[in-house]
């Protein structure tokens, strides 16, 4: 595979050569399956070169690579050219990251610590995301919340989860929630009942700890939903230029978000076999691990034609949306979404209060019911499992509104 990036023999002998010589060549191949150019992947290759010459000149192999001797490296190989060499620490982390996953080096001490702290946490992962069918980012957002808890419960000492009482849960939540923001309470409480109902579960507790935890007082429907009109719409749409490959992507990923109210880990989990393009639809993975099928409009199954066939760069990714520049994997987090979303609006000019992905979904609620659709049609295309969570597009129907108005008592002014 290194003969993708180099041809001369000599080369070619050279960085087969020395302590790192069997690994490169493997690396070479992971460089082209991730999508990297020539001339950056020439780069790589040629930095692994000049550090397999240095470790062979120092006696040591590829056993003894670690961050402080790739240190001690690129800090040598500036010398000589007045410089910090960015591509060569880029290639060296990423060699490292690499000999790492495939266990030829070990993890630092501190990475593979093992405790019951960690053990507990990573269940309660597993058990959001396998079990409950929330996203990992989800349970990532909860983690801090718990480790708080845990450490406000037991400093560092032994965590004896069965001396939990209700006390204990109602302080924390009144000293975190003090000074804190109403959106913030709400991750803090939300988090603990899920932690709990864990617990619970797997035995560590009796209690019934999650009906302690106080409740954030949330008045429903206390604001109206942000969106745009349909013409704010389409200028968000024509910002993205189509004859770029990224121009590409985000215009499939936002038509897909203005045209079907996905939510962004629904995008994010959307792979190539999701696309059924017989029957005309699109498989979403929703929350909760439900599975649901929606019908692809025509347009919406263009622009991804367009971009899987001209703006996708190869890759072995089977999500449907990956990275522009290598290396070339799905998107991973729901900010990712929620950046394209946030630069279309730069771009066309707009600046609405709300910049995320929901934007786009309540912009497309708002304009089926100013088209004649009902609050069950709109919860059944935003795929909402309750009424309730529709009901509040009821409020951005000022006609069917002014019906129900009463009159000014005494008259108008």
């Amino acid at each position: 595979m290194i003969e993708r990036f180099f041809r001369a023999p000599g080369t070619l002998r050279r960085l087969r050569r020395g302590p790192l010589g069997p690994h490169i060549e493997e690396f070479a191949r992971v460089l082209a399956q991730r999508g990297y150019a020539r001339k950056t992947g020439r780069q790589h290759l040629h930095a692994l070169r000049e550090l397999s010459e240095w470790l062979e000149r120092l006696g040591l192999g590829v056993e003894d690579v670690d961050e402080s001797r790739l240190g001690s490296f690129v800090a040598q190989a500036a010398q000589g050219r007045g410089y910090v060499l960015r591509a060569h620490g880029a290639a060296v982390r990423l060699f490292l990251g690499h000999l790492r996953d495939n266990g030829i080096v070990p993890l630092p001490a501190g990475a593979v610590e093992d405790s019951p702290l960690r053990r507990l946490e990573e269940d309660f992962v597993r058990h959001v995301v396998e079990e409950r069918g929330r996203s990992l980012s989800t349970a990532q957002r909860q983690l801090p919340v718990i480790r708080a808890f845990l450490a406000a419960c037991f400093g560092r000492g032994a965590l004896s989860l069965d001396t939990l009482r209700p006390v204990d849960v109602t302080r924390f939540v009144l000293q975190s929630t003090r000074s804190g923001r109403c959106d913030d309470a709400k991750v803090l409480v939300s988090a603990l009942r899920a932690f709990f109902r864990f617990l619970r579960l797997r035995g560590d507790v009796t209690l019934d700890l999650a009906e302690a935890v106080p409740r954030v007082a949330v008045w429903r429907q206390a604001v109206l939903p942000k969106s745009l009109h349909p013409e704010q719409v389409h200028q968000l749409l024509m910002s993205c230029d189509r004859s770029h490959p990224t121009g590409q992507r985000d215009y499939a990923l936002l038509l897909l978000l203005a045209r079907l109210g996905l939510r962004a880990h629904e995008v994010l989990t959307l792979r190539l076999e999701d696309l059924d393009w017989q029957a005309g639809e699109i498989l979403v993975r929703g929350k909760g691990l439900c599975l649901e099928r929606l019908p692809l409009p025509r347009d919406v199954g263009e622009a991804l034609v367009a971009y899987l066939r001209h703006g996708r760069p190869r890759c072995a990714a089977r999500q449907v949306f990956v990275l522009a520049r290598a290396p070339h994997r799905g998107l991973a987090r729901s900010s990712s979404v929620d950046a394209i979303v946030s630069r279309a609006l730069r771009r066309a000019g707009l600046d609405p209060p709300c910049r995320g992905v929901h934007l786009l979904r309540h912009s497309l609620a708002t304009e089926m019911l100013r088209r004649g659709a009902s609050l069950g049609e709109i919860g059944q295309i935003l795929r909402h499992r309750r009424p309730a969570t529709t009901e509040i597009y009821a409020k951005v129907d000022f006609e069917a509104l002014r019906t129900l108005a009463q009159p000014w008592p005494g008259g108008a002014p």
